[in-house]
C-alpha cells in the first residue's frame, strides 16, 4: 500500500502526524507531508487512522500504485 498528502487539501489540522509520527509531519508552512510513501507494514493501522481523522480528507491510501502524478499529491 501506498500513502501520500493531498497539500491543496491539507489545513495542517496536525491529526496525520499524531496518528502516525513515522509516517507524517508537518513542514514549516504547517502543512502535513508523508515522510515515507510505502510506510511498513506495522505502521499501516495508524496510517489508516490518520485518514480516518483528517478533517479533510487530504491523506490518500492507495492499495498498489497511486497515480505516477496528480497536483493535490506530494511529490
Amino acid at each position: 500500500m501506498r500513502v501520500r498528502i493531498a497539500r491543496d487539501l491539507c489545513v495542517g489540522a496536525g491529526q496525520c502526524e499524531r496518528s502516525a509520527p513515522a509516517v507524517f509531519a508537518q513542514d514549516d508552512s504547517g502543512l502535513s507531508l508523508a515522510l515515507t510513501e510505502e510506510p511498513a507494514a506495522e505502521q499501516w493501522p495508524s496510517v489508516h487512522e490518520a485518514a480516518d481523522l483528517c478533517p479533510v480528507g487530504a491523506v490518500l491510501v492507495a492499495v498498489g500504485r497511486l497515480a505516477p502524478y496528480d497536483e493535490r499529491e506530494t511529490a
